[in-house]
C-alpha cells in the first residue's frame, strides 16, 4: 500500500473529489482525519471506509472559521499522533457573475472558503511537517485558477490565488522536506454548484461557448488517482506546480 501508516487531513470529504481522496487514501493504508461542514455526511464517509477496513474520524469543520481549522488539525495530531499529508478540497462556486455584479458578502466568502482555509490550514500544518522534515501539502484548485472563464470573478480569482499559494509554499519549504502542489479540475460531477445562491445570466451566457469544447465531465475517483500520485513517493520531484485533469479542456 502506498500510504501506509500516513495520516492524512482531508477537507470537504463528505461528498465529491474530497470523498473520493478519502476512500482511496484509506485503501492506500493512510488514516484518514474526514473533515466537513456536514457532519453527519462526514460521518456517512467514516463508515464507508471502515467498511473496506480502514481507519478515519469525522470531524465537523467550517474551513472559513480558524477556529475549527485549529481543531481539525489538533484532533488529528490528538488522535493519530501527527499529520503526513493535507488536502486542501474544500470550495464552493460563486454564481458566474462578472466583476461589475459582485457583491462584497458573496466575495468574501468565497475567499473566505476557497483562499483563506488554504492558507490557514497550511499555515497550521507547518509547524508539524518542518519538525520532521517531511509532509505533503495538495490544494485542489481548479481550471477556474488557470483560465478566466470557468466560472464568475470571484471564484477565478479566489482559485488563481491558490495557484500562486501553492508556487509560493512549494518553493519556500522545498528544502525541507515538504512538498506542495496543486490539482486543477476541469468539468467533474459533484454537488458543488449546490452552493451557488443565484445565476448571472449575464456571466452564464459569456461562459457558455466554452462549456461546448469540454471534452467530457469527469469523475471524482479520476481527480482522486492524481492526489494519490501527488501523495506519494512517486511524486517526490514535483512541487510547486498545478497538475490539470481535465480530459484536455484547457488545452484549447
Amino acid at each position: 500500500m502506498k500510504l501506509e501508516n500516513k495520516v492524512s487531513v482531508v477537507t470537504g470529504a463528505a461528498s465529491g473529489m474530497g470523498k473520493a481522496i478519502a476512500i482511496l487514501y484509506a485503501k492506500e493504508g493512510a488514516k484518514v482525519v474526514v473533515s466537513d461542514i456536514n457532519i453527519e455526511a462526514a460521518k456517512a464517509t467514516v463508515e464507508e471506509i471502515k467498511a473496506i477496513g480502514g481507519d478515519a474520524i469525522a470531524v465537523m469543520t467550517n474551513v472559513a472559521k480558524e477556529e475549527d481549522i485549529q481543531n481539525l488539525i489538533n484532533t488529528a495530531v490528538n488522535t493519530y499522533g501527527t499529520v503526513d499529508i493535507l488536502v486542501n478540497n474544500a470550495g464552493i462556486m460563486d454564481n458566474f457573475e462578472p466583476a461589475g455584479e459582485i457583491i462584497d458578502q458573496n466575495w468574501e466568502r468565497i475567499f473566505a472558503v476557497n483562499t483563506t482555509s488554504v492558507m490557514r490550514a497550511t499555515r497550521k500544518v507547518l509547524p508539524i511537517f518542518l519538525e520532521k522534515n517531511a509532509g505533503v501539502i495538495i490544494n485542489v484548485a481548479s481550471a477556474g485558477g488557470l483560465q478566466g472563464a470557468r466560472a464568475g470573478a470571484a471564484y477565478t480569482a479566489s482559485k488563481h490565488a491558490v495557484v500562486g499559494f501553492t508556487k509560493n509554499t512549494g518553493f519556500m519549504y522545498a528544502q525541507s522536506g515538504i512538498r506542495c502542489n496543486a490539482i486543477a479540475p476541469g468539468g467533474v460531477e459533484t454537488n458543488i454548484s449546490a452552493s451557488m445562491t443565484g445565476r448571472s445570466d449575464f456571466g452564464m451566457g459569456r461562459i457558455m461557448p466554452g462549456l461546448a469544447i469540454n471534452p467530457r465531465n469527469g469523475k471524482p475517483e479520476e481527480i482522486a488517482k492524481i492526489a494519490l500520485f501527488l501523495a506519494t513517493d512517486d511524486a517526490s520531484f514535483v512541487n510547486g506546480t498545478v497538475i490539470t485533469g481535465d480530459a484536455g479542456w484547457t488545452a484549447y
